[in-house]
């Protein structure tokens, strides 16, 4: 009797060694399948991200050493503005800046293109929308965006940096 209750007990106690080991070893798999998921979802999609992202058409030509920004001044713009409280206007100068001769020659011989976008875009605009710095700083962005679209249908983008208003009127 003393040995069927060893041989009773010795399995028992080997059986619950090896539910310690399948446990011990299922908690590891499932550990380093939340560790690698996590290392893909942090590391591996930033990646994925980047290669999916739409490249922006570059300029043909090479890039030349960084040399000292062109400005080219526009002459002023006067319109009316969409109607709020009565008849207002806008008179509007800035300047474009330029990375380099090259594109300043491109603008300068493409200057009625140029304002025209320009005048549509601001006689769309309203005085509330244009009057604060922040309404400033977005038309600036939004000129920029005119610009710098291409002067042919599948033309290189122009590289206009920036827009520095000279001239602010509106009455």
């Amino acid at each position: 009797m003393k040995a069927e209750a060893k041989a009773e007990a010795a399995p028992a106690g080997g059986g619950s060694k090896k539910k310690l080991i399948i446990i011990i070893v299922a908690v590891l798999v499932l550990a380093l399948g939340g560790g690698g998921a996590a290392w893909y979802f942090m590391h591996g999609a930033d990646s994925a991200e980047h290669e999916e992202e739409p490249v922006k058409k570059k300029s043909k030509k090479k890039k030349k050493e960084a040399g000292p920004p062109v400005y080219v001044p526009v002459e002023a713009f006067t319109v009316n503005l969409q109607p709020e409280e009565g008849e207002q206007y806008l008179q509007l100068a800035f300047t474009l800046q330029l990375s380099d001769a090259e594109q300043s020659e491109l603008i300068k011989s493409n200057m009625p293109k140029v304002r025209s976008r320009i005048l549509l875009l601001l006689s769309s605009k309203r005085a509330s929308e244009i009057n604060t710095p922040e309404g400033k700083q977005q038309l600036g962005k939004e000129i920029l965006e005119q610009v710098n679209l291409p002067f042919e249908e599948h033309g290189d983008e122009q590289e206009v940096s920036e827009v520095l208003f000279t001239s602010f009127i509106i009455q």
